[in-house]
Parts: C-alpha cells; sequence; structure tokens
C-alpha cells in the first residue's frame, strides 16, 4: 500500500524516536500453590505497573518524533 500523503511523510523522514529503555525482567513467579498469596499479587501488580510506564513512555516518545498521531 502506498503512503496517502507523501508531503507529510516527508516532514517526518530522518526523524527518530528518543531512546527508551527495555524493560527490567519480572518480579512475579508462578503461584506456590491454588491461591496467590498478597506477596505474589503485589509482584504481579508492581510487574505490570512497571511495564504500563514503559509503555507510556515508547508512546509519548513515538508522538514526539511524529512516528504516532497526537
Amino acid at each position: 500500500m502506498t503512503y496517502l500523503n507523501p508531503g507529510a511523510g516527508a516532514a517526518r523522514e530522518g526523524r527518530r524516536t528518543a531512546a527508551v529503555t527495555n524493560a527490567a525482567a519480572a518480579t512475579a513467579a508462578a503461584a506456590a500453590g491454588a491461591t496467590p498469596t498478597k506477596a505474589e499479587y503485589d509482584a504481579l501488580l508492581a510487574d505490570v505497573n512497571a511495564l504500563r510506564t514503559k509503555l507510556n513512555g515508547l508512546l509519548a516518545a513515538m508522538r514526539t518524533s511524529g512516528q504516532l498521531a497526537p
């Protein structure tokens, strides 16, 4: 499929997204029993929140560089 707006594409040519570091290693582990403990749940929640923050940072960097619509 061809790009529908070559003028707008040329304005973004050569622009790069700011670096975003890789997500940290997961800290959560498989539940020891049938029901997760509070500590297991909290570790999983912390991992999900860290990934959410990382994803939002990447999306913001892509919007700033013009690779993603605001």
